[in-house]
């Protein structure tokens, strides 16, 4: 009985790894609650698919003495297509330098900036060699390394309103280094300045950056607006103290994944805005370039949505129902503020994306490049799930030195007279 029990776990274990890495190139499902576990395992597979290599060959390896010839044979099968398929997705992420560059090409130009060398003061320590390589070892590190200032308060709503201030320690604290603000996801509900976001951050202190993540109010606890409030108040307080870090005040960018990709934009595009800066309406919340993630830009409904999202939003965030207060939703979508003078944007996406539609940051890039004076960049990632950046995977990497990339060259045109 044991021995048909361990060929049956081996056979199924074999074909679930091969579910997994076909979810990885299609997504089983983009509806309903299957969805979230597509993109659960889909972003294992698309992201650490030689981890999972390992991993999987170690399990039927110990199993296979308990299984018969023709089981092994069977379960290795199996399981060496799934591998081929996870080298496939590998090779995606290794590769995605390339749709990253094509991206910024075509709306910088060919001859845009690949780096900011000159641009800014680069840490003692790093003057010899470019940041170091990256890796879910050193994502997981990333924090010690770099945080050098924690919980520090912005608010008056304790732990949710603190941020973390990321710097290298050789870099001089009357420096003048650009500065990044991380906004962190998590459907507006969960979520955390803590492990958000730390290849790109690390990555740009490693280069001589400031980087500042924060935490914010959450639902169902708080309800908006007090999410977009939090993230003003947390940029206005940046703009106010980065100086005593090394930052400079004066340049200001900000990023941020998920429901951090919505604030991030929203923030971008409504500077001064006074219905999300009560009691600080005369603070300066305007920013220079914004870096959002799958984000979510229209809350109406006339661009796709996830199936669970408008119930979700009115029942823990707005607490209030789509059909009967329109005005709430298009509020907070950044979608409505769209104008000329937007400040530069490079909207990144997912393909395979099960959580935020795809077509939500298509739409919105499209409209905004329509309207907007300045670049914007729409990178689309072949084989990418929700959250591609959150590991220390190759993907992530690129992403990181792209990001560096279009903030170099935005930084470097703010004292071009032509720009």
């Amino acid at each position: 009985m044991r021995s048909a029990m361990t060929r049956l776990l081996a056979i199924l274990g074999s074909l679930a790894g091969l579910a997994n890495t076909i979810n990885g190139y299609r997504p089983l499902s983009k509806r309903g609650y299957p969805s979230l576990s597509a993109f659960a395992f889909g972003v294992f597979a698309s992201e650490l698919p030689l981890q999972l290599i390992a991993g999987q060959s170690a399990l039927l390896a110990a199993l296979s003495k308990w299984l018969s010839p023709q089981a092994r044979r069977v379960g290795w099968l199996i399981s060496a297509i799934s591998w081929l398929g996870l080298l496939g997705l590998n090779h995606s992420g290794r590769t995605a330098d390339r749709p990253l560059a094509e991206a910024l090409d075509a709306e910088l130009g060919p001859n845009r900036r690949t780096d900011g060398d000159d641009l800014w003061q680069r840490p003692d320590a790093a003057v010899e060699h470019i940041a170091r390589a990256p890796g879910v070892v050193r994502t997981l590190l990333a924090y010690r390394d770099y945080a050098t200032d924690s919980d520090i308060p912005y608010g008056e709503y304790g732990g949710r309103n603190t941020l973390d201030v990321w710097r290298h320690r050789d870099l001089p604290r009357d420096g003048r280094a650009p500065v990044l603000l991380q906004v962190p996801g998590g459907a507006w509900m969960v979520g955390s300045k803590r492990g958000q976001a730390h290849p790109l951050m690390a990555h740009l202190v490693e280069r001589g950056w400031v980087c500042v993540s924060i935490n914010y109010r959450l639902s169902p606890r708080s309800t908006w607006p007090d999410h977009i409030i939090d993230v003003k108040r947390a940029l206005a307080w940046t703009k106010a103290h980065i100086a005593d870090y090394g930052g400079d005040p004066d340049w200001v960018a900000i990023t941020g994944g998920s429901a951090g990709g919505h604030l991030c934009a929203l923030t971008a595009l409504t500077a001064g805005d006074p219905r999300f800066q009560p009691g600080f309406a005369g603070a300066d919340t305007s920013v220079r370039a914004a870096v959002p993630f799958y984000g979510i830009y229209d809350f109406t409904g006339e661009t796709a949505l996830h199936p669970l999202q408008a119930p979700t939003m009115s029942a823990y965030v707005f607490k209030q129902s789509r059909r009967r207060f329109p005005d709430t939703y298009r509020d907070a979508s950044p979608m409505t503020y769209i104008s000329a003078d937007a400040p530069p944007f490079f909207v990144l996406h997912g393909r395979n994306d099960s959580l935020v539609p795809v077509e939500q940051g298509r739409t919105f890039s499209a409209r905004l490049r329509d309207v907007s004076t300045n670049p914007v960049v729409y990178a689309e990632m072949p084989l990418a799930q929700h959250a591609f950046d959150i590991f220390g995977s190759a993907r992530a990497a690129h992403t990181a030195t792209a990001v560096e990339q279009f903030l170099a060259e935005i930084y470097a045109r703010r004292s071009d007279p032509e720009y």
